[in-house]
């Protein structure tokens, strides 16, 4: 990774763990053993656990056998996400699926290319809160109001008779923001948060009403998407970054390297130990971690298009079919490529 970008990435200060420290994770560098000359990839995702195979495929060398120089650049919220890759400033996107949705229905050619994981969310309320019906009059906080994860909460909600209005929804940002706001402040009332901060969140004393897989059922959240453009005109890179992305997430999720995936967490969230090794828990899990060979689950992905039609209005609460925003051929290529090694 870049050193230059660690120097003049962005560096906010988390009021949980150090994500000074998240915003300065793009510390990795690949093996010495790398080829002199690499294709560079500029990547950005929001700061978090669910990056472990982003730091493995750096750390383990996936990266570097696959002639990558990747730069890997971190996000404060979905919309500084979404406008930089319709303009060009950077190639990959690793965000919540419903995001690359959002931009494909403002005209963007964007496509996702990959799955990455369920969410891995909960739902968080302040102590007080004994179930989601008493979130009625409360506040709800989010990164974006239409897209993703907030839709994802919104539905919670209604599901349980809450109904739209019947709530404030306020913005704030990426994950780490909200818990921050959620602990400094008990008027913050609810928001979706995944590890390491739900597990902060708990230890702080908020109130977890439930995992969102169990609370919604199957949902794609984190992906992988590009340009359409893009990927037309770099195939052979996106399928190699794929690889190698493919190649990180099996060498985390394999029960022999726990020790030294956990460790990878401690360092580059810069947590302790115990909270290292609780949030690796969370990652393997096999109903609510990282997806196997970043599989894209196509169940989920019904949801997440449903959620939308249903909050949003969009397409008259009839989703178009998943062809609109998924193309999964150079996924399969990179597979192949793994299959033939």
């Amino acid at each position: 990774m870049s050193e230059a970008t660690s120097r003049r990435g962005p560096r906010r200060r988390s009021f949980v763990i150090g994500l000074g420290a998240a915003a300065a994770m793009a510390g990795c560098t690949g093996p010495p053993t790398a080829p002199a000359v690499r294709a560079k990839l500029r990547v950005k995702v929001f700061p978090g656990a669910q990056n472990l195979a982003l730091f493995a495929a750096f750390e383990q060398g996936f990266f570097a056998r696959q002639g990558l120089d990747v730069d890997l650049q971190f996000t404060q919220n979905s919309g500084e996400l979404r406008g930089g890759l319709a303009q060009g400033a950077f190639d990959i996107a690793h965000a919540a699926a419903d995001n690359a949705v959002a931009l494909r229905e403002t005209g963007a050619d964007v496509v996702i290319v990959s799955g990455c994981d369920n969410s891995m969310n909960e739902l968080f309320v302040q102590p007080d809160v004994g179930s989601v019906a008493q979130l009625r009059g409360k506040t709800l906080i989010v990164d974006a109001p239409n897209t993703a994860y907030a839709l994802q909460a919104k539905k919670i909600l209604k599901n349980a008779g809450v109904q739209p209005g019947e709530y404030t929804v306020k913005q704030v940002g990426g994950t780490f923001q909200r818990i921050g706001a959620m602990l400094a402040d008990a008027a913050n009332t609810a928001s979706t948060l995944n590890p390491p901060y739900s597990i902060q969140a708990a230890q702080k004393g908020l109130r977890s009403l439930g995992r969102v897989g169990d609370l919604l059922g199957p949902y794609q959240g984190s992906a992988v998407f590009v340009m359409r453009p893009w990927a037309q005109t770099h195939a052979q890179l996106l399928e190699r970054y794929l690889a190698a992305l493919i190649e990180a997430t099996r060498w985390a999720l394999a029960p022999a390297n726990r020790e030294s995936a956990t460790a990878m967490l401690k360092q580059r969230l810069e947590i302790d130990a115990p909270l290292a090794a609780s949030t690796y828990a969370v990652l393997i899990d096999p109903r609510h971690g990282l997806a196997p060979d970043c599989a894209f689950d196509r169940q989920g992905f019904a949801a997440v298009l449903t959620i939308r039609g249903e909050l949003e209005g969009q397409w008259g609460g009839k989703p178009p079919p998943q062809e609109r925003f998924v193309d999964l051929q150079w996924y399969q290529r990179a597979l192949d490529m793994l299959r033939r090694a």
